[in-house]
């Protein structure tokens, strides 16, 4: 016995392509029907006029046979209308069935090793749902992680994401109450996977002294194949407050999370939390607190793969505005994430702004801004090497401007171009202005490809008297051994 397979969807096409056809004949019919059923005789002889006659009635006939053929093609059509509607309910009425045992199977397999190994066959984890609770692994087969709980409760860390099995993607983790860290990234599927994201570090916690800020979530890593998740950021330290309270340090932001072990690139490094300001209270003595650092990029994975950019530094905190205090220093910029065989290292993160001096004693100094970080090594077999990271500007000082943050120097090539430096400004002074960063070292080339280029010192800080000097510049990276031309310097170079 022979069998037929039908589509609806296609059935559907034809119906209406049918449907057009015979749109189409019918408008050919009509315009037709004036010119071939009144033929004019060509002549007054009873001969001319028969002929006309006879061509005349053959239209008629032809116009009747059109009619008939027109309502043939409308039943035709509505037949297979009809038949697109009854192959589509025979498709649902068996499908369900066969959705139903699929799921009571799998329902049965889940369950099976749930019991004797935690965590289901297939499917996704579930997401935490109290406070701070973790999310629960994927499928040991197929199945990403579930998210992690944010924490609602200070001093509490946010969720992990859950890791997933073989194939899929680690769950994200939840941020941290006040004053505690994100949670950590869920890994990805052994096989196949990328890590989930860091969770965000609380902010500084609203008590009697001020608290720091929580660190970022380290990204989850990933599998044999598949990215590292991205590292969270940290928490702003919480500002001072009654006579000699200090502002609360920046949370760091989370490292980056590694790439796969054979193919991946590795995760950015989370940007670190700004730091607290000095008390508010008039005339004492509460300090600054510096910015929190960022975090470092992920590696990439072994046989290629980029490495992750590093994280911003989180700014200073502001000196005292009615008392005495510098402001604080920027935090440090996160190093790039070196590269595997193949592949570009990370870019450094810059530094942070450095904090300004608010108060109205001399002795009051803009606060440093923060070192930039170093760009990640490229690739063992090719690949540039990363960017370092720009230094952070000084802070503005009632006297003394900020010194600008020092630049991070650029990564290392193998088979490629050396990274190029950057370089901080100083900050604004009313005696004299902050000194300039010194710009970063362009990264060398060790076998084939040019040298990075040096970065330019940065500017030194604004003071009618006495502005700041600027900062030294970055040497440029030498050439390879065998092919390759040095850096230019940062002076030359338009770099930073």
């Amino acid at each position: 016995m022979s069998s037929m397979m039908v589509s609806p969807e296609y059935l559907a096409t034809a119906a209406v392509d049918v449907e057009s056809i015979g749109s189409a004949l019918r408008a050919a019919n009509a315009s037709a029907a004036a010119p071939i059923t009144k033929v004019m005789a060509a002549g007054a002889d009873e001969v001319s006029v028969a002929i006309a006659a006879f061509f005349a009635a053959n239209a008629e006939q032809y116009q009747v046979l059109s009619a008939q053929a027109a309502a043939f093609h409308d039943r035709f059509v509505q037949a297979m209308s009809f038949g697109v509607g009854t192959y589509t309910a025979a498709e649902a009425a068996n499908g369900a069935p066969l959705q139903t045992l699929s799921s009571n199977v799998l329902a049965v397999l889940n369950a099976r090793t749930e019991a004797l190994l935690g965590r289901p066959l297939i499917g996704d984890g579930a997401n935490g749902t109290a406070p701070g609770e973790a999310g629960k692994p994927g499928g040991l087969l197929y199945g990403n992680g579930g998210d992690g709980a944010a924490a609602t409760t200070t001093g509490m860390s946010g969720g992990a994401g859950g890791a997933a099995g073989l194939i899929g993607n680690g769950g994200a983790g939840g941020a941290g109450g006040k004053g505690a860290a994100g949670g950590r990234g869920g890994a990805g599927g052994w096989l196949y996977g990328s890590g989930g994201a860091g969770g965000a570090g609380g902010v500084g916690a609203d008590t009697v002294g001020a608290t720091t800020g929580g660190n970022g979530g380290v990204g989850g890593n990933g599998g044999l194949i598949g990215n590292g998740g991205d590292g969270g950021a940290g928490g702003n330290g919480d500002e001072g407050g009654g006579v000699t309270q200090d502002g609360g340090v920046g949370g760091a932001g989370g490292a980056g999370g590694r790439g796969g072990w054979l193919i991946g690139s590795g995760g950015s490094g989370g940007d670190g939390g700004y730091g607290g300001s000095a008390s508010n209270s008039g005339g004492f003595t509460g300090s600054a607190a510096v910015g929190g650092a960022g975090g470092a990029g992920g590696r990439g994975g072994l046989l290629h793969g980029d490495g992750g950019a590093g994280g911003d530094g989180g700014g200073g905190g502001y000196g005292n505005p009615s008392g005495v205090g510098p402001g604080a220093v920027g935090g440090a910029g996160g190093a790039g994430g070196d590269a595997g065989l193949d592949g570009d290292g990370g870019a450094g993160g810059a530094g942070g702004l450095g904090g300004d001096a608010m108060g109205i004693d001399g002795d009051n100094i803009g606060g440093a801004g923060g070192a930039g970080g170093a760009g990640g090594n490229g690739g063992r077999w090719q690949g540039s090497g990363g960017s370092g990271g720009a230094g952070g500007n000084g802070g503005s000082g009632v006297e003394i401007g900020g010194a600008g943050g020092d630049a991070g120097d650029g990564g290392r090539a193998s088979y490629g171009t050396g990274g190029s430096g950057g370089g901080g400004n100083g900050g604004l002074g009313n005696t004299a202005g902050g000194a300039g960063g010194r710009g970063g070292d362009g990264g060398s080339s060790w076998l084939i490809g040019d040298g990075g280029n040096g970065g330019k010192g940065g500017a030194g800080g604004f003071s009618f008297p006495a502005p700041g000097p600027a900062g030294p510049d970055g040497a440029g990276g030498s050439g390879g051994l065998l092919a390759g031309k040095p850096g230019m310097p940062g002076a030359q170079s338009d770099d930073g």
